[in-house]
């Protein structure tokens, strides 16, 4: 039960520094929203801008919006019963959440790109937990 509750924490902590990074970032306020935020919405047009542009740019927009997920699935896996659809499911709900956020304030882009990847990202979270086993 002490487990639990301990990863609980460290699940409730990370959400926190994910929303922090992705949506409450300096810059946000509550006076910008519906302000005309962007969105980009054809799959991986800007990631291969980017990768044309700056090669380290494209490997931290790339790996981070797999990598920030991974722990949603491996500690969804781990707190819960859930299964793995589900979990990915939730996943992607999460993500587009924080896209639709980003976009209402003004804080970031709504990229397909990113719910795409986050969604792969929950995926091997929960992946690796079952391998573990």
């Amino acid at each position: 039960m002490k487990k639990k509750v301990i990863l609980i924490i460290v699940f409730i902590t990370y959400l926190a520094a994910l929303l922090r990074i992705t949506v409450f970032r300096s810059g946000f306020d509550f006076s910008n929203a519906f302000s005309g935020g962007e969105a980009n919405l054809v799959p991986f047009a800007d990631l291969v801008k980017v990768f044309d542009a700056d090669k380290r740019a494209f490997i931290y927009l790339f790996f981070g919006n797999i990598l920030w997920f991974v722990p949603f699935g491996f500690l969804m896996k781990r707190i819960t019963n859930m299964t793995t659809a589900r979990i990915i499911l939730l996943g992607f709900l999460l993500s587009l959440c924080i896209e639709t956020t980003q976009f209402i304030f003004g804080t970031g882009v709504f990229e397909l790109d990113d719910l795409l990847l986050n969604t792969f990202g929950a995926l091997l979270g929960a992946v690796l937990l079952i391998n573990r086993k």
